[in-house]
């Protein structure tokens, strides 16, 4: 990933400046509704998420046939090439794949002990070379692993972890206590954020990270690390830069860090007190090694980018995005399919994206700022797409008013609500409860925010370089049924038909609550289209300090 604190010198209020000649204008609340339609919305994601189209894997022909489907939809809608001459954006990656991880042997003072790999701890590498090396490197404890100083917290403070393995525990201070005045309580911040702990172990010069596993702060329990991570895994190609990789980076179970810790001669209070200010890190006195070949290929993905030019502040953008990929062809399910259609997740997403290009393109009074359409690749291996862009962006950042993403549209029957996750981060959210105050529906609270779900979708890319950024979700109070119906489809889809051959396109769609939202983010998209002041990150975001 990316670094959390890119050096950025955004010009806030030359972006924000407002002259008599570009006043804000108010479009008209009905222009381009019109051509929004279930029948092309539905044809869409049909297509994509057909068996032709092979799970739309990156650096396969379902990506070819992708992109040259979405190349021509924007064409034949009338909007321009988003990368000067090209709707194209190249995405240079990295596929590496463990041909063979050794145990990690533990050496301290009162003896040698192993942890098995995948049973006990788990590692990958974003490193290019085909051999990496831990070789009786000193294992240092250092909390949380947190730097920040709007919280007054640095767990470096008096430590020097340059060329040795850092462990670290997951989620933010405080978590493991209850403490809810630490921080944003039990909101999840991007310290707590698993992708953070490597940025800054890395930043502080470690050569490998472990993080300490548990369901309840990760979120998710230690089968989903080893499945996701244990494995092929693609990465951006940044053989050719100058940032710093980790050799290793990886998670242990809380039983093996427990195993450690009793190593060293500590024991499980030290989790506790590390969410305590002024609790100092400490070398552990025991050194570890282990040895991970791998294979290493390089390739490149891409991006489509088509765009409308704006009227008025035609350098001022509006980035709409949605992640094209899913999981290719994989396992066979019970009934023996292997093709990972990602019907839902995300071809809904993406057929909105092209339909909210053609309501723009429809519409009788142009929007005045530029509407940028960015369907990203490999999302699905971590938000790589998006990432890229947000690092080698086509259009200045500090030009950039917003990013609406879409990851996933409702299936069924509309809902008197919709859903975010992190919210207190941007005035994008007071935008979206202006517009759904207008039709009587509400934002609903976020169910587990302790699971830091704003770090897990495209728009989180944009928020990392400082521009406001939001995912609009599907909502579960059904208008006509309720909530416990809206959340038993819910439930119904994450069991059986989430990131599994089934999640297919299926006649009983009725995409009646998808596109009411489609509409509601269309039209939050229009506001912003004729706006001449640009949303802002709200006090307390851990965003706030890159666009100032």
């Amino acid at each position: 990933m990316a670094k959390f604190i890119k050096h950025l010198l955004l010009a806030g209020t030359a972006a924000i400046a407002i002259s008599a000649c570009n006043q804000t204008s108010k479009p008209d609340e009905n222009d381009g509704l019109a051509t929004f339609n279930k029948d092309s919305l539905a044809k869409h994601i049909i297509t994509l998420g057909s068996d032709e189209y092979k799970g739309r894997r990156p650096f396969t022909d379902g990506e070819v046939k992708t992109i040259d489907y979405l190349q021509k939809t924007y064409k034949g809608l009338g909007l321009e090439p988003g990368n000067g001459s090209s709707y194209l954006q190249d995405v240079p990656m990295v596929e590496i794949s463990p041909k063979a991880v050794t145990s990690l042997k533990v050496q301290g003072p009162k003896g040698s002990f192993e942890l098995k790999n995948i049973e006990d701890y788990v590692v990958f590498t974003k490193r290019t070379d085909t051999v990496q090396t831990l070789a009786n490197d000193e294992l240092v404890f250092a909390g949380f692993g947190v730097v920040a100083p709007e919280y007054a917290w640095n767990d470096y403070a008096g430590l020097d972890v340059k060329g040795k393995v850092v462990m670290v525990m997951v989620n933010d201070p405080g978590f493991e206590t209850g403490d809810t005045t630490m921080f944003k309580g039990k909101t999840m911040t991007y310290y707590g954020r698993w992708t953070y702990k490597y940025e800054e172990a890395a930043r502080q010069g470690a050569k490998a990270c472990l993080i300490v596993h548990s369901t309840a702060a990760a979120s998710y329990p230690f089968q989903v690390v080893q499945t996701s991570n244990g494995g092929v895994k693609l990465h951006l190609d940044k053989s050719a830069s100058h940032d710093y990789q980790l050799a290793m980076q990886g998670w242990v179970t809380h039983p093996s860090a427990v195993k450690l810790l009793q190593a060293a001669g500590k024991d499980t209070s030290v989790l506790h007190t590390a969410n305590t200010k002024g609790f100092k890190g400490f070398d552990m006195g025991l050194k570890v090694s282990a040895t991970m070949n791998t294979k290493v290929v390089f390739n490149k993905s891409h991006n489509v980018i088509a765009k409308i030019t704006g009227t008025k502040r035609p350098d001022e953008y509006i980035i709409f995005t949605a992640h094209w990929d899913h999981l290719g062809v994989g396992a066979p399910d019970k009934k023996g399919d292997t093709i990972y259609n990602g019907a839902l997740d995300n071809a809904s997403g993406t057929a909105a994206l092209l339909e909210i290009a053609k309501a723009f393109k429809s519409m009788k009074t142009p929007p005045e700022r530029t509407v940028v359409f960015l369907s990203v690749t490999a999302e699905e291996q971590g938000l790589l797409g998006s990432e890229y862009y947000g690092e080698n962006p086509v259009y200045p950042l500090d030009k950039t008013v917003a990013n609406i993403n879409i990851d996933g549209i409702t299936a069924f029957g509309k809902t008197k609500d919709v859903a975010i996750s992190g919210e207190g981060q941007s005035d994008l959210e007071d935008y979206l409860k202006a517009e759904l105050k207008k039709t009587g529906r509400y934002l609903a609270p976020e169910a587990h925010p302790e699971a830091g779900l704003y770090f897990r979708s495209d728009h989180f890319s944009f928020a990392k370089v400082g521009v406001p950024s939001i995912t609009v979700d599907g909502g579960m109070d059904d208008a006509v049924k309720g909530k416990e119906y809206g959340k038993k489809l819910q439930d119904e889809y994450t069991a059986q038909h989430y990131h599994q051959p089934s999640d297919e396109y299926d006649k009983s769609w009725t995409l009646e609550g998808g596109l009411e939202d489609v509409k509601l983010i269309f039209q939050i998209g229009k506001r912003l289209a004729f706006e001449s002041t640009f949303p802002q990150w709200k006090d307390g975001s851990e965003f706030k300090k890159l666009r100032k």
